[in-house]
């Protein structure tokens, strides 16, 4: 008998190299993998085990079926999005209540307008893969893929917390948004209802604010946000990317449609509130068509609006062109180059794999030639539509913390 070393090559043949899954999309999602994030000690991949798929897809039947229908009358966008090809549940959202230490949250950046955001939720169903809050579920040990539109953290004492904030001798009024880092009208407020609550504590103070989302559900608020508005009390912006539906649906898999989003506008102007629209952020050779949306938002009600370009922070700039390379590979190369383009990087930082600069002055809107040619469509396309001509600004003098201790009202 041969001993396996004096074998022939063809008699025992190398074993074969690993092979990697290729990462594909994942219904109703954004983000197509669980990327480590950067306090991970373990990175992990998919590989190929040699077995594939021992069955080809499944039927769905008896109790699966009538899920689907459920989800469906639910108001998911798509009910096929809650199960894969196999019959196997997609990626489910699970809701994590935390009591909160704190509701107010300063901002010292000089390119946002507000200087106090609070933001009930951490992680956001909507699933944007472009969302630069992304990142921070990296602090809460979740990845910042998959992780940050399933594992949504919900602050179940906000309402308190900010209610104490504002009633402390010390507090002075300043311009407060709701919902900056992740939508605050995601699908988990419907029943929770942490958004609506801070909005009737910011009521009972007479305390400005103003909320930015992409959801419909806002609608269900305007009892409360019409008569504050009538009081230069609050303003909301909603932001709409582009008008495509399909790209919308790739970046953007569980917020409302764009013309969803147009009719909410509608509603909020019709109701009296002042209405502004985020055409944000602005991707080069994916979303291209700001002067149409920016059209289609003033036609709807919005007097206001403004834009961002994309910026990629941490695990973001991985995430990102991994999702490039899932739906736009012939283009994601070009579609990087005219991202650092937008922010004016040197060769030296684009060899070092450096995709944008975070320095406060221009980390919104870019600098150089290219983010000065996006900045000169924008002011054009206001001027000609009217936007931006008039800023109502919100009211701070009105603020009366003794409301919150109780106290009664001499005005």
């Amino acid at each position: 008998m041969k001993h396996p070393s004096d074998a022939c090559p063809e008699e025992f043949p190398a074993p074969p190299q690993e092979v990697r899954i290729a990462v594909q999309a994942i219904r109703g999602r954004g983000a197509a993998s669980a990327m480590a994030h950067r306090f991970s000690r373990d990175v992990r991949e998919a590989a190929d085990d040699g077995w594939g798929r021992a069955a080809g897809p499944q039927r769905l039947g008896g109790a699966d079926e009538q899920a689907m229908a459920l989800a469906a009358e639910g108001g998911c966008q798509d009910a096929a999005d809650e199960w894969a090809d196999d019959g196997a549940p997609a990626p489910a959202t699970r809701v994590h209540l935390e009591t909160a230490r704190s509701a107010l949250c300063a901002n010292d950046s000089p390119d946002i307008f507000f200087e106090l955001s609070v933001n009930p939720y951490r992680g956001c169903e909507h699933g944007c893969i472009y969302c630069y809050a992304r990142p921070t579920h990296s602090y809460l040990n979740f990845s910042p893929g998959i992780d940050f539109e399933t594992q949504i953290v919900a602050k179940r004492n906000i309402a308190e917390l900010l209610r104490s904030e504002l009633a402390q001798p010390r507090y002075v009024p300043r311009l407060v948004n709701i919902g900056s880092a992740t939508d605050c009208y995601q699908p988990v407020e419907r029943e929770l209802k942490l958004t609506r609550s801070l909005i009737e504590v910011m009521q009972q103070a007479r305390h400005p604010f103003s909320l930015i989302t992409k959801s419909s559900g806002v609608e269900r608020d305007l009892d409360l946000l019409a008569p504050l508005a009538a009081q230069r009390l609050a303003a909301v912006y909603v932001t709409i990317t582009t008008l495509d539906p399909l790209l919308a649906r790739r970046m953007e898999p569980r917020a409302a449609a764009p013309h969803r989003r147009l009719r909410t506008i509608r509603a909020l102007a019709d109701a009296g509130v002042p209405v502004g629209v985020s055409v944000a952020p602005q991707i080069p050779f994916i979303t291209e068509d700001m002067e149409q949306v920016l059209e289609a938002a003033r036609d709807a009600g919005a007097r206001t609006a403004f834009y961002t370009v994309l910026r990629l922070p941490w695990e973001l700039d991985t995430l990102f062109q991994e999702w490039l390379a899932v739906h736009y590979p012939q283009r994601a190369a070009r579609v990087m180059a005219r991202v650092q383009d937008l922010h004016n990087l040197t060769e030296a930082q684009r060899s070092a794999g450096k995709t944008y600069e975070s320095d406060f002055a221009t980390r919104m809107k870019g600098s150089g030639l290219w983010a000065d040619l996006v900045r000169q469509r924008f002011a054009a396309a206001c001027r000609r539509l009217g936007l931006n001509r008039e800023r109502e600004g919100l009211d701070l003098g009105q603020f009366r913390p003794g409301l919150l201790r109780g106290q009664s009202s001499l005005f």
